[in-house]
Order: structure tokens, then C-alpha cells, then sequence
């Protein structure tokens, strides 16, 4: 077998987590008998809570669930006079659920569901937020986030989900909504927290959080560090491997001027699991009829190989900001980021396009590959304050915004990677076909692996200004509006044996947003409010297939953007002496303008969808000792009008109008709670509710239902030192978390039992 391979940094995480594993242990009983005294003595404002999984050096009460306003300055009015719906998944949060990555955090988040990537659309996080695809709508503290990635949340202080179509606030995109993943900066005051996660599966996890003031306290650096292993409850051969740096410098400390430097740095290296194959309804069907995954009768069963599958990334992300108040009422701030994030795999897809699954009992191992690189380069200046005018009080921010995107794809040459028929008698052809109910991971691979320079380079030039204001007309009635103006550019040239070809698209659109809120009462608000959204062609700027008819070398007619409007019915009140946060809202999301397949690599704006919701959720202190985090959704969605079927600008038979939209399950409900039943000990547990997902617009192929169940306790053992104990699905409840649209579903994870170590002064 021959292999080449693209070169990601080495650098071991075990070494890093051997490293912070050392100066753990090194720490003495002494020592935090020592620093238990010197903390007594620093008194309460050093006080600080340890995370169970990742940890954070806020001033508490940052334990409560509660959160009153968003981070960005784009929302100009805290969230209870907020006009749309938006759930901020705090620290606290994160802490209590063992939340390591994303998809983890999210799932705390109802009407949220994840995708599959496969090789045109990439692995890692493909959020749908209210039925419409979310995977280029990630910000980091405001700014966006590009780049097939699967985040990590060690350097993450909370993250912000804002539900319907949100191009006014971040550009292009976003027609169910966005994330903003608020970084943990520089702090003005010394600490130190650490943690180490021991836990079924070979799980090892050390996190590391150092913050120190310098120069008369005027500054100060923090450094997070992480390093994370694990294999994959229920699963077969799978294994995680990742690490992760995080430095940041804060100058001007309390004073009007304020300057950040910060890098961030994650690197994995995983055995990729693309889960189960779907089965035919039938042996002689030609096409999937409402058809689930099939594991053969054991749902451990893994279909790739050892010999051949990888997954290797990184994401290297540099940001220096500036903030200067110019005024009491005034700020500026200017953000500088570049970004590069790259992908580098190639993972079994288990396919039974041949109908091996019912007619031998075997599976086709298909071979998906890509190498990508996607480098970013924004600038984003911002204007905020408030001022009277009118005799109006105005909260306002306004801003502007360019960004430099460049994307380049390109995969590997597998030979042989055809579509056979598995049959008994042909074996396992080298490591291609394999039996479905005991499939061998160690199968030895004997074909060939070489790298294929041909691909894609898709560049993207996009520019923005836009203007946000909450205007006070009296004490009861604010109006909140919101404009934007975007121009997006982008060129995507690929290169073939045959030669090149270009494909170029440029536009330009308005969006903008609107509430009324009326408050009956101080603590609460009734609303209404209507926003847009703008999806361009080459959006995912070669990060993505679905719905980009650019990146499958479709001919084209009348690509303009596609337009996503809301209207939206909502209430908020803050109970308990605002401990307690409740929402309730109704919605219509209405997508039109769709691109859709009109004829044989044709496709038009002519195309429409639509959902309808309720949504309510709940966050904060119901007493001092009991705390929930809880939300339902429900969401009607339907393709209205969907043209033809189809896949890659290739026809093929029946119509998808009025089926349900592909991940987009009718009712979601999510619980986490926690009581403190003393002052060391907290119990809580959670419980996790998700109706059937559709993987297609055809809904043909589909995941079930589940209700997944978590618990966890956490004892104080000092004041230094906590215990943290989380047991994931606690009923080992077999369920998939991923619905891909033709061969596949991704597996959850399987009972996990966790328990960490910390330790903070």
C-alpha cells in the first residue's frame, strides 16, 4: 500500500497532557493546604468556582443559569427586552453537564439538530437552528467563524444561540439563526484553575486556566490549556485525540483605553466514525422508502478500517482588538482577526447503494476523502453607546465590517474505491466490502492511497456597515430596528486533468430587522418582531455542498440570494426577584427565493419553505438552592415548494412538495437541574428529548425518536478542591445523533461515566 499524506503540525497531546498531568500531581497536600490559607486571607473577591471540564475565572455569582444580557453590543437592550429569541448557554452550564465540545453544549439548546459531512460537506459541526442549515453561521466574540471545524469549548465562556434569520446582525446567512462563542479573556485579578477528567472509555481530559496581573494591575495575561483522549462508549476502534493553547494579553485594565492580543490553537487526530448504514426496505427496492440504520444486529459494529481511516485538523486563530471610550456614553472598538483552519481525512462511509445489506448480509466500505484549508482575514470596527435625541433615549451600535475568505479543497486518489456488490463469495475485494453483523476493523487494506492535487479554490470578498438602535418612546414602549448592507463577491476556480473552470457570483443585498416591545411590567416585556436573512450563492465559500450549486458544477440561471423572512410573537418575564428567566414566543420562518433543481444541472430561485413554531424556555434560580436550564420547541416545517428530485444537478423520480424538512424534528425538550442539597453537595440530571429527524427532502431515510437521560453530583472537598461526578446516557439508551441524506447515520455515544478533579486559588 502506498500513502501520502498532507503534514498538519506534529505535536503530541499526550505530551501536553502528560505535562499538566506532572504539575497536577505535583501539587501537595501541603500546597493546597497553603494556598487555602492564602486565599482566606486575599477574602471573598478571589473566591473562585471550579469547572468540572473546562473552568473559568469569573467573579461569582456566575453560578446562576441566568443570564441578563448578551456579550455582542450589536444587542443594544438586555435579553428580557430583547425582540426575538435568544438562549445563552452560560459556564455554570457547561461546568455542570461535562459540555467538551459544541455538540455537547448544544444539546442543552432545543430546536437545535446536527448534520452529517461526509467529503463534499466537510466533517465537523453543522448545526441546524429551527430547520435550516447553520454551518456557516458560527461567530467567535462577533466575528465569524469559517471553516469545516468540530469545536472545542475549553477557551469558551458562554455561547450565544439568537433563533431566526439574523443577517443583520452578522451578514450573509443565518436564515434559522447563529452561534456567537464568547471567548474567556484576561481577567483583573490573579488565579489559578485546573481539572482532570478520568472516565469510562479511556477518557483522560486536563484542562489548565492561569490568570496573572502585571504592570500595577493594568494588565494581565491568561493561558488555557487542554488535552483530551478518548475511545467511544459503544462503539468499536473509534478514538478521539485532541489539544488545545490558548494565551490572550489584556493592556488597560480599568482605564478608557483597553487593547487585546489572543491566539487560540487546536490540533486533533481521530479515528472517524461515520456510524451505521441505512437498509433498503427490501432487496429488490431502488431507492430508499422510509428506511432507519441497520447495525446487523449489534449497534458497537464499526464498518471503517484501522489501515486506512484518519482524521487529522487544526484551527490556528490570531484576533487583536482595541477598545477606547471616547465618552461616558461613547466606544470604539476595532477588531482585527486572521484565521486558518484545515481538514486533512479519509473515513468508511458504510454504503448500501447496491442493496448488499438485505440481499448478503454485507457492506460496502466507500471510501470519502478531503484535504481543505480555509484562511480568513477580518476587519471589524464598531461604534456603541447611547445619546438622547427628541426626547428619545437611544441605545445604539454600529459598525463596519471586510473579510478576505479563501478556501482550497482537494482529496486523496483510493484505489480501488468502486461500488461493488458484496457478495459472499467475493470476500472482502482487499478490505472493501465487509460482513454487517461483524465487521472487522483490522481488515487489512491492500489498495492504494495517494494524494489528488486537483480540486477547488474558492475565494470571497465580503463588505458590511450596519446600524442597530433600542429606542425608549417611554418607560412601557421600545422599538428596536436594525439595518445592514452587505456586497458578498466570490470566485470558485477547479482545477482537472481537462483543464480549469470558473464559476463567478456577485451580490449584494439589504437586511434588516424590527420589534415593538411593550413592558407591562419592569421585569417583563410582550413583543413582536419581523427580521430577514440573505443566503448568496457560494455562501459556505467551498466549506459545503447542500445548496451550492457552485461547488457541484451545476450550470446556473438567476442565482440570486436566497431570502428568509420571521415573524414572531413573544413574551419574557424575569420571576423569583429576577432569579428566573421564562420565555415564550410563536413563529413563522418563510424561505423563498430557494435554489432549486428545475432541470438537469439547472437550478433557479424558485423554490420555498417554511416553519412554524412555538418555543418556551426557562433559566436561572428557582430558589437559592435549585437551579434549571430547561426549553421545548416545536417546529411544522414543509417544503412548499421544492422542485425537482434530485442530488448534485442529477434528476432523478418523485416529488419531495409538502414532505417534512430534512433535520427538523416536530418536538424537542431539554431539562438540566440541580439542587444543592448541602453547601458541599450539589445532585442534578438532565433529560433530553428529540423526535424523528428526516436525513432527506424525499423522507425517505430517517433516525427514530430518543429520550436520553444524564446525572451528576459534585462534593467541595475544600475550598480549593471539588469532586465532580457525571454519568452520560445514563440508561444506555442506543440512539443517532446525525442524519446524512443517502447512506448513513452517526451513532451517539453510549453510557459515559465521568469524574473529575479540581482545583482552584
Amino acid at each position: 500500500m502506498s500513502r501520502t499524506t498532507t503534514k498538519i503540525p506534529a505535536s503530541s497531546p499526550r505530551m501536553l497532557a502528560s505535562a499538566i498531568g506532572v504539575a497536577l500531581s505535583a501539587s501537595s497536600v501541603a500546597h493546597l493546604a497553603q494556598a487555602a490559607e492564602d486565599t482566606e486571607q486575599k477574602g471573598q473577591r478571589n473566591s473562585i468556582s471550579l469547572g468540572a471540564t473546562s473552568i473559568t475565572g469569573e467573579e461569582q455569582d456566575n453560578t446562576s443559569y441566568q443570564v441578563e444580557k448578551a456579550s455582542s453590543q450589536k444587542y443594544t437592550a438586555p435579553l428580557v427586552d430583547t425582540p426575538r429569541s435568544v438562549t445563552v448557554v452560560p459556564q455554570q452550564v457547561l461546568k455542570d453537564t461535562a459540555a467538551t465540545s459544541l455538540q455537547d453544549a448544544l444539546r442543552t439548546v432545543p430546536g437545535i439538530t446536527f448534520g452529517a459531512g461526509e467529503g463534499g460537506n466537510p466533517q465537523g459541526d453543522r448545526p441546524f437552528i429551527r430547520g435550516f442549515d447553520a454551518q456557516g453561521d458560527t461567530y467567535l466574540d462577533g466575528v465569524r467563524d469559517t471553516g469545516g471545524q468540530s469545536r472545542e469549548i475549553f477557551d469558551i465562556e458562554s455561547i450565544e444561540v439568537s433563533k431566526g434569520p439574523n443577517s443583520a446582525f452578522g451578514g450573509r446567512g443565518s436564515a434559522g439563526g447563529s452561534l456567537n462563542l464568547v471567548s474567556k479573556t484576561p481577567q483583573a485579578r490573579d488565579f489559578t484553575n485546573g481539572g482532570f477528567t478520568y472516565g469510562s472509555d479511556q477518557t483522560r481530559r486536563y484542562v489548565l486556566d492561569v490568570n496573572r496581573q502585571f504592570l500595577d494591575e493594568s494588565a494581565a495575561f491568561r493561558l488555557n490549556l487542554m488535552s483530551h483522549e478518548q475511545n467511544v462508549a459503544g462503539r468499536d476502534a473509534v478514538n478521539y485525540d485532541r489539544w488545545g493553547v490558548a494565551p490572550s494579553l489584556t493592556f488597560g485594565l480599568g482605564t478608557p483605553t483597553r487593547v487585546n492580543l489572543s491566539y487560540y490553537h487546536l490540533e486533533s487526530n481521530d479515528l472517524p466514525d461515520s456510524g451505521i448504514p441505512y437498509g433498503y426496505g427490501s432487496s429488490t427496492a431502488t431507492a430508499h422508502v422510509h428506511d432507519k440504520p441497520n447495525d446487523g444486529g449489534d449497534s458497537n459494529n464499526f464498518y471503517g478500517l484501522k489501515d486506512r481511516d484518519f482524521r487529522k485538523t487544526r484551527a490556528d486563530i490570531s484576533t487583536f482588538s482595541i477598545e477606547h471610550d471616547l465618552n461616558d456614553t461613547m466606544t470604539l472598538k476595532n477588531t482585527l482577526r486572521h484565521g486558518s483552519t484545515g481538514q486533512d481525512y479519509i473515513l468508511t462511509q458504510p454504503d448500501d447503494s447496491k442493496f448488499n445489506v438485505n440481499r448478503f448480509g454485507t457492506v460496502w466500505r466507500r471510501a470519502n476523502s478531503r484535504v481543505s484549508t480555509t484562511t480568513t482575514t477580518t476587519n471589524q470596527t464598531d461604534l456603541f453607546g447611547s445619546f438622547q435625541a427628541l426626547g428619545f433615549k437611544h441605545s445604539y451600535s454600529t459598525g463596519l465590517e471586510f473579510t478576505g475568505e479563501e478556501t482550497r479543497v482537494s482529496s486523496y486518489t483510493i484505489s480501488p474505491n468502486a461500488n461493488p456488490i458484496c457478495t459472499v463469495a467475493k470476500g472482502s475485494l482487499g478490505g472493501q466490502c465487509t460482513s454487517l453483523s461483524n465487521p472487522n476493523p483490522d481488515d487489512a487494506w491492500t489498495g492504494s492511497i495517494a494524494r489528488n492535487y486537483y480540486g477547488t479554490t474558492t475565494k470571497a470578498t465580503s463588505r458590511g456597515a450596519y446600524v442597530f438602535d433600542t429606542i425608549e418612546l417611554d418607560p412601557k414602549w421600545l422599538l428596536n430596528v436594525g439595518l445592514r448592507y452587505d456586497t458578498f463577491d466570490t470566485v470558485a476556480n477547479t482545477d482537472s486533468a481537462t483543464g480549469r473552470s470558473k464559476i463567478k457570483e456577485d451580490s449584494q443585498f439589504f437586511n434588516w430587522q424590527a420589534g415593538l416591545v411593550w413592558k407591562p411590567v419592569e421585569n417583563a416585556s410582550i413583543y413582536a418582531s419581523y427580521a430577514t436573512s440573505a443566503t448568496p450563492a457560494g455562501g459556505l465559500v467551498g466549506e459545503g455542498s447542500d445548496g451550492n450549486p457552485l461547488s457541484a458544477g451545476a450550470a446556473t440561471s438567476d442565482l440570486q440570494p436566497e431570502e428568509t423572512v420571521n415573524y414572531e410573537l413573544g413574551t419574557k418575564w424575569d420571576l423569583f426577584h429576577d432569579r428566573l428567566s421564562l420565555t415564550a414566543a410563536v413563529f413563522r420562518t418563510e424561505k423563498k427565493n430557494t435554489r432549486i433543481l428545475v432541470d438537469a444541472l439547472t437550478y433557479q430561485n424558485a423554490g420555498e419553505s417554511q416553519v412554524d413554531g412555538v418555543e418556551l424556555s426557562a433559566s436561572g434560580k428557582i430558589t437559592d438552592q435549585w437551579q434549571v436550564f430547561a426549553g421545548y420547541s416545536y417546529l411544522d416545517s414543509e417544503l412548499v415548494k421544492s422542485g425537482l428530485n434530485g442530488r448534485n444537478g442529477v434528476v432523478s423520480s418523485g416529488s419531495n412538495k409538502g414532505n417534512q424538512m430534512p433535520n427538523t424534528p416536530k418536538n424537542t425538550f431539554s431539562l438540566w437541574t440541580t439542587y444543592d442539597v448541602t453547601s458541599k453537595l450539589t445532585i442534578g440530571g438532565g433529560a433530553f428529548y428529540v423526535d424523528q429527524v428526516y436525513g432527506d427532502a424525499g423522507n425517505t431515510v430517517y433516525v427514530p425518536s430518543y429520550t436520553r437521560y444524564d446525572a451528576m453530583a459534585t462534593y467541595k472537598l475544600t475550598k480549593n478542591v471539588d469532586l465532580q461526578l457525571n454519568v452520560q446516557n445514563l440508561t444506555d439508551k442506543l440512539y443517532y445523533d446525525k442524519a446524512f441524506s443517502t447512506h448513513f447515520a452517526n451513532q451517539a455515544a453510549g453510557r459515559t461515566a465521568l469524574l473529575t478533579t479540581s482545583f482552584h486559588f
